[in-house]
């Protein structure tokens, strides 16, 4: 069995303006949630109105559904206590004119200096899985393998439609404001272990990066942990929700393992086809075609069925087939986390759009 670890970023907005707070360090500290091991559960982020938690390793979704719940309860209750409010969005449906303090470590006040305007802007939240991998040159293997279903996950996840207090039009806003990095959004297709080295190295020579934490393509080898890390999911409303992809992610690292096993051909997708789709999948979300991993556009709904039959057998044998499918039948009838701020802001305003937002991150 794969194990699995779920990482979540969420914002704390003003219950009446839904402007971020840089309460951050005050949340934290009154959440009560001791570290496990050598990791804190519960982290700070870039900007001081955002915090980050991490669940333990896990080795079944409901497990991971626990441990969500748990510390999205936690932080939520130690948000209220600071006056303030926990929100499980991808990004800042408004922001201030002056931007929320960095906080200060090292590594965030030296992005800071490097690129302040993006740092300013990065009011955005993910969701990264790692699933464990038994070496790096399998890791490397389903980097390879799983890139081109990424943009299917971007376009299932989007949580990430307002900014500034207009609709971007874009479903999920978040990858458009991360994809602005140097190294971002999908990642290349490597043939070995070594060239992944080199060309990471490459990277780091040049000096416009100067750590491997700045690779921020959205699937990577994990340098902490024996997992590949698969972070191109907005954070998701719903604590199942992200559950559901947990098992997706899980899933689609299985099915890779088995074909790199077997000696299966690695996919192939140019470069310029799977930017150009993972750009349509946060422009659209669910809400019209979508590009499959063989470069056909296609109805969304059709693709994520290609998706669930690509992974079905991995689903059967860590037995979470019925809890990912149902969930999967879900999104498809009510739309994704997108569509509901859209809706909830149509029908009830900025009152509306808070209730939706914040009653949903501790949702059971």
């Amino acid at each position: 069995m794969i194990t699995i670890g779920v990482e979540e970023e969420y914002l704390l907005l003003d219950p009446d303006t839904c402007l971020p707070v840089p309460l951050g360090d005050q949340v934290r500290a009154s959440a009560g949630l001791q570290p496990i091991v050598e990791v804190s559960e519960v982290q700070s982020e870039l900007l001081q109105a955002q915090v980050e938690v991490a669940t333990p390793v896990c080795t079944d979704l409901e497990e991971v559904g626990g441990h969500l719940l748990r510390l999205r309860h936690a932080l939520g209750m130690a948000a209220e206590k600071n006056g303030c409010l926990l929100a499980a969005c991808a990004t800042a449906p408004y922001r201030e004119t002056a931007p929320v303090p960095v906080t200060r470590k090292a590594r965030y006040l030296a992005m800071s200096s490097q690129a302040p305007q993006l740092v300013a802007e990065q009011l955005v939240n993910g969701m990264h899985v790692h699933a464990a991998v038994p070496d790096r040159e399998m890791g490397v293997a389903v980097l390879s393998r799983i890139r081109v279903w990424l943009p299917v996950l971007v376009a299932m996840s989007a949580n990430s439609p307002l900014w500034d207090g207009g609709d971007t039009g874009f479903a999920s806003w978040r990858t458009v404001i991360f994809g602005r990095w140097p190294v971002s959004g999908p990642p290349p297709r490597f043939t070995s272990l070594a060239d992944h080295e080199e060309r990471v190295q490459s990277l780091l020579d040049t000096g416009i990066i100067t750590d491997t934490g700045q690779l921020y393509w959205q699937a990577r080898l994990s340098d902490r942990y024996p997992t590949v890390e698969v972070r191109c999911a907005d954070v998701q409303l719903r604590a199942d929700e992200a559950v559901m992809f947990a098992g997706i992610v899980r899933a689609l690292v299985a099915t890779a393992i088995d074909e790199e096993k077997a000696g299966m051909p690695l996919p192939d997708c140019s470069p310029e086809l799977l930017q150009a789709s993972n750009w349509h999948a946060a422009r659209h979300g669910l809400s019209g075609l979508l590009v499959d991993p063989e470069g056909r556009s296609r109805r969304a709904g059709d693709v994520l069925c290609s998706l669930l039959e690509h992974i079905t057998p991995a689903l059967d044998e860590s037995g979470d087939t019925r809890e990912v499918s149902s969930l999967l039948h879900r999104l498809l009838q009510k739309g994704t986390s997108a569509d509901r701020q859209r809706r909830a802001l149509a029908e009830g305003g900025l009152p509306g759009l808070v209730k939706l937002i914040t009653t949903e991150t501790v949702a059971p």
